[in-house]
């Protein structure tokens, strides 16, 4: 495990001169990178969602493209066409952005339906049929896309079935004083993102993805998993519930994070910390659950303070 730490402390310390004061939200982008998962980041404008992004293409060495999500975008547009060649006479695949390493889907939710579903096959089975033809995405590939909690006006809100492809969902919220102040600093002579290097080579990250599918969680924190998941489906405050994939990616960010803090095994509070962010996003609250101010994390948060661990708490 000192190899897989070593490898992302030199990744989240690199993305920290860039992002000040983030180091949370960053190890959670490091979490979905283990798991090979997707994040949503949704927060307000100007708090450095597509820096993020791109600081992290650089410091892992990987490709990265930026997607501008607006009603006109084509699922084409995402995914690519296949052209008429004359000279050949034949046609020839232009792929589209999705084929890179990480992707930055921006204000995803200003694509309509059929744009969005475009991209369902490519988060979750990494490849992309186009034509009858199915092609294999480059790896490491991760999804980050972007909306903004306050503007709907000419949205698309996504459906439950996308929002259910993401790992998690984080936000990065707006800097502390001193942390603004440093930034205001590291622009005096040019932007940060100019200058960081990558820091290690992202072709060593298939190694850990499959390390983290090796820590162990014991049985009775299964079923800890397993009875969070379940008491969302019979809250009464909740319209749906977790589906199993929430189950499955409480189970896989828990090991991920566990192995960032350089054990071997899950611990209670690695759950209970991941339980908003891979948890929250699949569930809809009811109508009049949310007039008396009720909110997805203070209901899980009720969940987990009326679910203590019985048996087996390591």
């Amino acid at each position: 495990m000192n190899d897989l730490q070593t490898f992302f402390n030199l990744v989240i310390d690199n993305v920290e001169k860039v992002i000040v004061g983030k180091r949370e939200a960053i190890r959670l982008l490091a979490v979905a990178l283990l798991c090979e998962g997707h994040v949503l980041i949704e927060d307000v404008p100007g708090v450095g969602k597509t820096m993020l992004a791109r600081s992290l293409a650089i410091s892992l060495a990987g490709s990265f493209k930026r997607l501008q999500c607006t009603p006109d975008l084509l699922p084409n547009d995402i995914t690519g066409v296949s052209v008429y060649n004359l000279r050949s006479s034949d046609f020839e695949f232009h792929p589209g952005p999705v084929f890179v390493n990480i992707l930055l889907a921006d204000e995803i939710n200003r694509a309509t339906p059929r744009t969005q579903s475009a991209l369902l096959e490519a988060m979750q089975e990494h490849q992309v049929t186009v034509d009858g033809v199915t092609r294999p995405l480059p790896r490491p590939f991760l999804v980050l896309a972007t909306q903004n909690p306050i503007e709907y006006e000419g949205t698309f809100p996504l459906p439950e079935a996308q929002l259910d492809r993401f790992l998690m969902r984080i936000s990065i919220g707006y800097p502390a004083l001193e942390d603004e102040k440093r930034i205001l600093q590291n622009l005096q002579r040019e932007h940060p993102i100019e200058s960081i290097q990558s820091v290690v080579e992202g072709q060593e990250l298939l190694k850990f993805q499959r390390q983290v599918w090796e820590i162990y969680v014991d049985p009775s924190l299964q079923d800890y998993i397993l009875h969070l998941v379940e008491a969302t489906r019979r809250n009464p405050d909740l319209a749906l519930g977790a589906s199993p994939r929430a189950s499955l990616a409480l189970y896989k960010t828990a090991q991920a994070y566990a192995a960032l803090n350089g054990r071997d095994h899950v611990i209670p509070d690695d759950i209970k910390y991941l339980v908003v962010p891979a948890v929250a996003h699949r569930l809809i609250i009811r109508p009049e659950a949310e007039l008396r101010g009720k909110t997805t994390r203070s209901i899980l948060a009720e969940i987990i303070e009326s679910s203590p661990l019985e048996i087996g708490e390591t």
